[in-house]
């Protein structure tokens, strides 16, 4: 018997007059719901393990096994506290639901966060089977999201004064504390290496983490990236431990060095509970709450709230609103039939084609026609963008990256060299440990790409060498001088000219399009080269010369958000 069920087995009670509840991968608490409210005596809970969830695209080995030891652990977390539990292993969740609700009855289920797992279980919704519930994880409703602004183009900065308003968070008599609602000006800093960036935290591995690492690593071994047992929070403990850590740790510094990037430190003074937040290891309101209450700088305070209760929640709320981007003003959008593997198959030499089904591929929308494959560089091929290959490395490493190298690298970069939003997209999907697809729709698909346009955001967020030489430590020891011979300023202009027409239009982009239209037919034509050699280059697998680009100026700074 495995140490799961060894252990589940001894906490073993009777499952007779119990109310049954379905609770979903990522709804691991019980501090929120039915399982919150109602006696533990008088409930069940049904936990599944899917493993054709796990083989429909190549998700990162650290993501499968994140999601599974905590699925396994919550199951004896809350056997302990007296609540019955059904473990059940089935190709899907509706089998797997329909086998177990002729015993149980009719089961509850808060409202599921991702959009695929919604559309698997809508059958069952229509049968009587499944009873949909509030998920009372969020700190947000439709209303406040209406309120910020009925239609598209929505705007997190409407979104986020609303939702501080309703709630009474960091307000004094209906106003901002500090005078506005906003201090990201202030939270642009270079790291230089002071303060000190803090360790990570490290976690116990227990026999059932242990076993999990074990099943991963040979019934998954296709899978992509590196398994470190030691790097997974798995308990509630080890989840409570790890925002211990943050909040003494990384927090009083977080705002001035969020933008900041480096070699030195991956982490920095970001939090790292996205993953545990995603799963509900981790409530969202505590986290505000808590972060409220700390003694730390104001612009550290409010940087951090407005990550989680401004873009977190507005994010969700637009991928709701257009049904993951395939409805946009209501209008139907262009969606792939089966999920993609983000460029899997051209690194590995071999399709992923597993045996599972389920899920369709999600938007193809792409306002600027992007369509270009995600390079080999992002799954490991070095590029001789040291930016680059350091954040790739990374991911690859532990399934985590930044906010700003995951917007102002990765997805930057693709952008220059018009990856297709849906490839790029899907790329995130598989290789993040916190990405989910109401993360990854709203965050890469449209931020990141901009492939929807304005829907949700104002501008590309795209820049040349100078940002990151500006932000980062990337281009020192890189093979490329930022201010002469580094592509990504080419990359910019040319992406600029490429785009012009519908750049044009869009009011942040104006200066940019008029400063590229200064540019002489000469250096057009030399950004044009540029990009053609790096695409081409790098669609191989090549890495690039130190004299592709040389004789680039600076180009342009990234403005802000």
């Amino acid at each position: 018997m495995s140490a799961f069920h060894a252990a589940l087995a001894a906490l073993k009670t009777s499952a007779a007059k119990r109310r049954w509840l379905f609770v979903p991968y990522d709804q691991l608490t019980s501090s929120i719901g039915p399982l919150a409210r109602e006696p533990a005596k008088e409930l069940g809970i049904v936990v599944v393990e899917c493993p054709d969830k796990a083989a429909r695209r190549p998700y990162h080995k650290q993501k499968l096994a994140l999601v599974l030891t905590n699925l396994r652990h919550f199951a004896i977390e809350q056997a302990a506290r007296g609540v019955a539990v059904q473990h059940v292993v089935a190709p899907s969740y509706r089998e797997a639901i329909e086998r177990v609700a002729p015993k149980l009855g009719a089961l509850r289920v808060m409202r599921p966060a991702e959009r695929e797992l919604r559309a698997e279980l809508a059958p069952l919704f229509e049968s009587g089977e499944l009873e949909e519930v509030p998920h009372e994880g969020w700190l947000t409703t439709q209303e406040d999201f209406a309120a910020a602004g009925a239609n598209p183009p929505w705007r997190m900065d409407a979104f986020y004064r609303q939702v501080r308003r309703r709630l009474d968070i960091l307000m004094v008599k209906g106003k901002p504390m500090g005078g506005r609602f906003s201090f990201d000006a202030e939270n642009r800093e270079a790291w230089h290496g002071a303060p000190k960036a803090p360790a990570l935290p490290r976690y116990k591995v227990d026999a059932i983490t242990a076993e999990v690492c074990d099943l991963v690593s040979t019934r998954m071994a296709r899978h992509p990236g590196k398994l470190d047992p030691g790097g997974i929070p798995a308990t509630r403990a080890d989840a409570d431990r790890t925002w211990a850590w943050a909040k003494t740790q990384c927090l009083a510094h977080f705002g001035p060095f969020e933008d900041a990037m480096s070699t030195d430190s991956r982490t920095l003074f970001h939090t790292r509970i996205s993953p545990l937040l995603n799963l509900q290891r981790l409530s969202a309101r505590t986290i505000v709450d808590d972060t409220v209450a700390l003694d730390i700088p104001f612009a550290s305070k409010e940087g951090f709230v407005r990550q989680i209760l401004g873009w977190r929640e507005y994010v969700r709320h637009v991928h709701e609103a257009t049904d993951g981007f395939r409805v946009i003003a209501g209008v139907a959008q262009p969606v792939a039939q089966s999920p993609g593997d983000g460029g899997y198959g051209r690194w590995a030499g071999s399709a992923w084609a597993p045996a599972a089904t389920g899920g369709d591929g999600g938007s193809r929308t792409s306002i600027l026609g992007a369509a270009r494959p995600v390079p080999p560089a992002y799954w490991g091929k070095r590029s001789g963008l040291r930016c680059l290959d350091e954040v790739v490395e990374s991911v690859w490493e532990e399934g985590y990256s930044h906010h700003i190298t995951r917007l102002m690298v990765l997805a930057n970069i693709a952008m220059l060299l018009d990856v297709s939003p849906r490839d790029l997209t899907d790329w995130f999907w598989v290789a993040y440990i916190d990405a989910y697809d109401w993360v990854v729709e709203p965050n890469v698909h449209g931020m990141g790409t901009f492939g929807v346009g304005e829907v949700l955001t104002t501008k590309p967020y795209i820049a040349g060498s100078a940002y990151i030489h500006k932000m980062s430590n990337f281009c020192k020891g890189c093979r490329f001088n930022p201010k002469k011979t580094c592509p990504l300023t080419s990359l910019y202009w040319a992406y600029l000219g490429r785009h012009r027409e519908a750049l044009a239009r869009v009011d942040r982009m104006t200066l940019s399009v008029r400063s590229e239209a200064r540019r002489t037919p000469a250096q057009r034509a030399s950004d044009a080269d540029v990009f053609a050699r790096v695409t081409s280059m790098l669609a191989r697998g090549d890495e690039l010369p130190e004299d592709i680009a040389s004789g680039t100026s600076a180009g342009y700074v990234f403005d802000g958000y």
